[in-house]
């Protein structure tokens, strides 16, 4: 029997509006989901419904610590739906740069990977 697991769903749009660029809410949505969600394994998705652009700072504020904290695993419990082209390539670099600076951390030579499968 498959286990029902845990998810938390965050609407982007309605904290942050149509132009997601304010750093202190993206601070809000990591402090007050994502960190929460990652200490206790649980699925985060992040809807992008209704947001036309997004900065990448405001990405980089939400998610970075996650991924650097947690690497794969992160990215395995964050979820992106709804995301136009424009948020996907934002979301895709930070991700993208968040493994590497992990990884150059850790002193590991492992190849680049590309997170595309859930944006």
């Amino acid at each position: 029997m498959k286990r029902k697991s845990k998810k938390t769903r965050v609407r982007v749009y309605e904290l942050a509006g149509s132009f997601a660029e304010d750093k202190d809410v993206a601070r809000k949505i990591r402090l007050s989901f994502i960190k929460p969600a990652m200490d206790d394994d649980t699925r985060v998705v992040l809807d992008f419904a209704g947001v036309g652009v997004s900065t990448q700072s405001f990405v980089h504020a939400m998610i970075s610590e996650a991924i650097l904290n947690h690497g794969t695993q992160a990215i395995d419990l964050l979820e992106f739906k709804s995301c136009n082209p424009t948020v996907k390539s934002i979301i895709l670099t930070v991700v993208d740069y968040c493994l590497e600076m992990r990884e150059n951390a850790s002193g590991a030579n492992s190849k680049k990977r590309r997170s595309r499968r859930k944006i």
